[in-house]
């Protein structure tokens, strides 16, 4: 594991999050993925050969645990808290933090707690009953360069959980724009 993961975590702990309104997206390219309404697993699919998630965290936090604004868009209950980073052909392009509510794990047709290394987005978008909305983006700053993130919440048959995704630096979202 990368020295830097606990560093990048921490940092997606302490995003500005803000309305993609009035976010000033550094390129088109960046906006569409920070904008994207699908699986972003599905997405960083077609930049590799190889998908892969590597598993940081799993397991259950007390309610007294999420941020304000964490509540805010979830309610205060105990959550499912997973971590993980995305790569893509084996480079690290995505460290990913999902709240998941225990009434969400309930009565589903899949047992999100049991991921393991698969997508979380790959599993959520099979369901038939799933929207993404409270989308917000920022900026951290990490050594002079600006890494982006974006956080959402996703309804899975009418169930929140809460994903924050921050976008490593050899991450497909930066790659330049064909002119």
């Amino acid at each position: 594991m990368n020295q830097s993961i606990p560093l990048y975590l921490n940092l997606l702990m302490n995003v500005d999050w803000q309305n993609t309104e009035t976010f000033a997206f550094p390129s088109k390219t960046a906006q569409r993925w920070l904008m994207e309404q699908g699986s972003l697993s599905r997405l960083l699919e077609k930049h590799c050969q190889h998908l892969s998630v590597e598993l940081l965290h799993n397991q259950v936090i007390e309610s007294s645990l999420l941020k304000e604004d964490e509540e805010t868009l979830l309610s205060s209950s105990d959550c499912l808290l997973r971590k993980v980073i995305l790569q893509g052909d084996d480079v690290e392009w995505v460290i990913g933090r999902t709240l998941i509510p225990r009434i969400t794990l309930e009565d589903q047709s899949y047992d999100l707690s049991q991921q393991g290394n698969i997508p979380l987005g790959l599993t959520v978008f099979s369901a038939e009953n799933v929207k993404r909305d409270a989308l917000q983006v920022g900026w951290v700053d990490i050594e002079g360069v600006r890494l982006l993130a974006r956080r959402s919440r996703l309804w899975m048959n009418h169930k929140p959980m809460l994903v924050a995704e921050l976008f490593l630096p050899e991450s497909p979202i930066y790659a330049k724009e064909n002119v």
